[in-house]
């Protein structure tokens, strides 16, 4: 099967009323998750700049943005150094109040797994689920300092938890190594942040019924319980993000019922 892309697009939004709109940014904005989270964002009135890497072909996106002054599209690869700086540059100093790291890639079943690795694969997922994220957040680090709320989150997984899922088998070993290193690489950049009130914390979403989730059920989990419905796992996430702080963020990783899973 081919690798299972999440969109890598962003959108940003701003919230109706106070003293001055929220902005959100979100990767990966163009299906799936990222797609649910512009919708939501932009339904409670917030503003929106959205963002991925082929907005010419992100029909629903551009249908959101046609109905919403508020949204923006733009275009970004999370894993294209001159996307992300052109990106920067434009929105130079912009507040974003919520960077959303929601952009990711499944990888293809036949290169992660026992006796096909592929170091052409390992690269390929490593780079947008690890480094995408990384890089994004340094680049766009100076507008989130900027803004009112001061919040980072990526999107990560159970998976990537090395205390849970470190002894299962048969599992895409891109995938998991790429959510471990995307949590250590947002707790050091949380560190780095504190200082400046800035929250990074990672999420969680479990099992949502996306085209990435379709493909993980069938090649890794398949007779797992049904997956939750986009919109009601999104409602959860916002709320959630709402809730963040200093202290959840550096507890673990955040699930949508609000307890914390272990690195």
């Amino acid at each position: 099967m081919k690798p299972v892309i999440a969109a890598l697009c962003v959108l940003v939004t701003s919230a109706a009323g106070g003293a001055r709109a929220t902005t959100v940014l979100i990767t990966g904005s163009d299906r799936g998750l990222g797609l649910e989270f512009a919708r939501q964002y932009a339904a409670r009135g917030d503003t929106v700049i959205a963002t991925c890497r082929h907005p010419e072909k992100a029909a629903g996106l551009q249908a959101l943005a046609s109905a919403n002054k508020g949204v923006v599209v733009e275009k970004l690869d999370v894993s294209d150094d001159a996307d992300i700086k052109s990106l920067a540059a434009r929105y130079k100093a912009r507040p974003i109040d919520i960077l959303i790291n929601n952009a990711g890639v499944l990888g293809a079943h036949e290169d992660q797994t026992l006796g096909t690795f592929s170091r052409k694969g390992f690269h390929e997922v490593m780079d947008v689920n690890s480094f995408g994220a990384l890089a994004v957040s340094e680049a766009l680090r100076e507008n989130v300092i900027a803004s009112t709320q001061k919040k980072i989150i990526a999107i990560t997984s159970g998976a990537g938890s090395i205390t849970l899922a470190g002894g299962k088998p048969r599992r895409p070993y891109y995938y998991q190594m790429s959510k471990a290193a995307l949590d250590m690489g947002m707790r050091s950049l949380g560190a780095d942040l504190k200082s400046q009130g800035v929250v990074v914390a990672l999420v969680a979403p479990g099992g949502v019924d996306t085209e990435m989730n379709a493909a993980f059920r069938s090649d890794y989990m398949s007779g797992t319980s049904p997956p939750a419905k986009p919109a009601e796992a999104i409602a959860k996430m916002m709320a959630l993000i709402d809730r963040l702080d200093q202290a959840k963020a550096e507890s673990g990783i955040n699930v949508l019922d609000g307890t914390i899973i272990p690195w």
